[in-house]
């Protein structure tokens, strides 16, 4: 194939590698922006690449006690702290992201279901009991906003295709689409399972995905709620666990998940000064603590550059 020499080729030439390096490297850590995926390369249109963070060069590194940490920027993928992304650990209710996804498949907000027996599981819950009816909305407040196990079991023992055995295969089947490829699920609450786990990679791809629903976003970003039952007789004072929301300016949810063997688990969203990050921190000692940390250690310690292609 030839090219003749004059500044336009050359330009596109320059463009076409930059792109080819900056996906490649992306693509490596498993996140390459839409921007970039779907660019069209004409050397007479200018184009403009998500700031690209940059750490300071007498940086000192937070020391976390999380056994697995990932923080990403969202826009360019980036990672922007890592610690053991990749090893299986315990979900706990950080579960229950893929729980709400599978749900907000299968329910419009209103559908109302029905409470089945066994729905006392071990764990935090609400108190709702068998015969009982309620909105899949109001069951999904009362999952993301209070960690309620029995609205776990609820939803799932109501899905349409299958029962509680095909939410189970819905929620992997969902894991798999989202190429959370080291995650395995076998109820829909956390309880901890040898075959019920995770990674810090996986959580982040779950938690992007959730956070671009509109109905998620408002039901993790919700401080306090009361939902009721259809009837409204019986209500349900719902206050959100995790810690940092309303309290650590930019957090916007997303979930909390705790067992005595997993220890503290949270998957942490913020939008700051314009950019967006995504936290997991697996098995912590402190688990609000040390995002807190994270979040201060990022913003302080990184500067977004841009770069922008000439027409």
């Amino acid at each position: 194939m030839k090219f003749s020499k004059n500044k336009n080729n050359f330009l596109y030439l320059v463009i076409l590698a930059f792109v080819f390096i900056s996906t490649s490297a992306l693509a490596i850590s498993g996140a390459v922006p839409e921007v970039i995926k779907n660019l069209s390369i004409l050397p007479s249109v200018s184009k403009n690449f998500p700031p690209n963070p940059v750490l300071g060069a007498s940086t000192t590194f937070p020391v976390i006690s999380a056994e697995g940490v990932l923080a990403v920027d969202l826009d360019s993928g980036v990672s922007l702290y890592e610690k053991n992304p990749d090893t299986t650990l315990l979900p706990a209710s950080t579960t229950k992201i893929v729980t709400a996804l599978v749900s907000l498949d299968a329910y419009k907000p209103d559908d109302v279901l029905t409470v089945g027996k066994g729905v006392g599981v071990d764990g935090q819950k609400i108190g709702l009991f068998a015969g009982e009816q309620m909105t899949a909305e109001n069951l999904l407040y009362s999952l993301l906003v209070y960690s309620a196990n029995d609205a776990a079991e609820t939803l799932a023992q109501n899905y349409p295709n299958g029962g509680y055995d095909g939410f189970i295969a819905a929620m992997n089947a969902k894991a798999k689409d989202l190429s959370m490829n080291s995650s395995g699920f076998e109820n829909p609450v956390g309880l901890d399972n040898p075959s019920q786990i995770t990674t810090a990679r996986d959580l982040v791809r779950a938690a992007e995905v959730a956070m671009r629903n509109p109905e998620f976003a408002k039901i993790v970003g919700t401080k306090e709620i009361t939902v009721t039952d259809v009837t409204g007789k019986d209500k349900y004072d719902l206050k959100n666990v995790n810690e940092l929301l309303g309290q650590v300016p930019g957090v916007l949810g997303v979930k909390t998940g705790w067992t005595q063997n997993a220890r503290e688990n949270l998957v942490t969203y913020i939008e700051r000064d314009g950019h967006r990050v995504m936290i997991a921190i697996l098995g912590s000692e402190d688990r609000f603590g040390e995002t807190k940390e994270l979040i201060d250690w990022i913003f302080s310690n990184y500067q977004w550059q841009g770069v922008q292609l000439p027409s």
